[in-house]
């Protein structure tokens, strides 16, 4: 028998939830409205569920109703099956839920286009409509499949996204199991893990190298910043994405906000004369976009890497453009640098003790270095006949 009465529902007016015992509630809502709701734990967690409005449904209704879900609970169903089955998103909605939850951590627009893109011509045509309770380990085989080994820079990435966006439907209730986990693993053949590595320049080769990328064809803008990230030894991104606003001629320093950095930290970057000469002749790259080197092709655009080692390439010089880094930290290594002026330099960050008590930029120290790297980066090649103009 329940607590609440024919008398009591009639009568009362004041919003709240009003318990009739066994996980039953009757809830006055603060307009007026007066329904039924069942509070009942389904796999160890508390739902609520509707079960309609008084007096369309009434206490008796709403009695054997809940008696019902305590029924299937008991028996280890769920009596929200049904409800949930209803609400499942097609493999195409939820993949836009989450894009739009992933996007806001993404630092760079292209993520987000090759994201689109690969699910666009890939996996829609083949489970973009399917609900995501109804997608198997072999309908994402069917994706994958034919890409796996032709393409497998593109089947891992594109399994990766299918497999967050089966996560997220997991993390929401809709599927059970992720069907591009590991339960692929046994049905697809082992990617080759072994990729073509490039070799960093040994720093004596890096004054002849940036001239022979200046005799190239490549356009103003791709030259112009492997020369920057050279003289000031960042990553190849940190400086695609650079902003006038960032750079503070006066002070001859470049500041790269923390979003950009991957330590997700603020980094100062002294800047040579030689970098400041950079900076100067990229001024007639000037785009309107705020950019220091925007693409010549995609106006408002930033370079994309992939225009940095085709520079590379197409010059026949073996090397990435994080490679340089590694001359300018072997260069340091070898003409006696303090390690950690060199360490700074790069944005590492020190980890352990050293680093718990390691808080300052050594700004000051580091201009001295890149002046130094500077002067060595531009200066005439030992042998070498420089042609004078008179």
């Amino acid at each position: 028998m329940g607590k609440l009465t024919q008398t009591f529902l009639r009568s009362v007016t004041k919003p709240g939830r009003y318990g009739d015992g066994d996980t039953l509630i009757f809830r006055v809502a603060p307009g007026g409205t007066k329904s039924w709701v069942q509070r009942i734990n389904i796999d160890g967690k508390p739902h609520d569920i509707g079960l309609g409005p008084w007096p369309l449904v009434s206490m008796r209704e709403a009695r054997d109703k809940a008696f019902e879900n305590r029924r299937t609970v008991y028996a280890g169903g769920d009596p929200l099956a049904d409800k949930r089955k209803a609400r499942v998103p097609t493999f195409r909605a939820a993949a836009a839920a989450t894009f739009a939850a992933n996007k806001g951590r993404w630092k760079h627009w292209s993520t987000a286009a090759h994201w689109t893109a690969g699910m666009t011509k890939h996996a829609y045509p083949k489970i973009g409509s399917m609900p995501v309770d109804r997608i198997g380990p072999q309908d994402v085989l069917r994706v994958l499949s034919p890409l796996w080994t032709s393409k497998p820079e593109i089947a891992r990435k594109l399994r990766q996204r299918i497999r967050a966006v089966l996560r997220w439907c997991e993390a929401n209730g809709y599927v059970d199991r992720n069907a591009a986990g590991e339960v692929l693993d046994g049905a697809l053949p082992t990617m080759p893990r072994v990729r073509e590595h490039f070799r960093a320049l040994p720093y004596a080769e890096i004054q002849e190298a940036l001239e022979t990328v200046d005799a190239g064809k490549a356009g103003m803008s791709a030259r112009l910043c492997l020369r920057f990230v050279v003289l000031t030894a960042v990553r190849s991104g940190e400086a695609r994405f650079s902003q006038w606003s960032e750079i503070d001629l006066e002070r001859r320093t470049w500041t790269i906000p923390a979003a950009r950095m991957k330590a997700n930290a603020e980094h100062r970057v002294p800047l040579s004369d030689a970098a400041l000469a950079v900076l100067e002749d990229a001024r007639a790259l000037d785009d309107g976009s705020g950019l220091v080197f925007p693409s010549p092709r995609r106006r408002g655009k930033d370079l994309s890497n992939n225009t940095m080692t085709k520079m590379l390439r197409d010059v026949g010089l073996t090397a990435t453009v994080h490679g340089f880094r590694s001359s300018f930290r072997d260069w340091c290594a070898e003409t006696g640098k303090p390690r950690e002026i060199a360490e700074a330099a790069l944005a590492h960050v020190v980890a352990g003790v050293e680093g718990a008590y390691f808080r300052s930029d050594l700004f000051e120290r580091r201009r001295k270095l890149m002046d130094q790297w500077a002067a060595f980066v531009t200066a005439t090649p030992a042998g070498k006949v420089v042609q004078l103009r008179g």
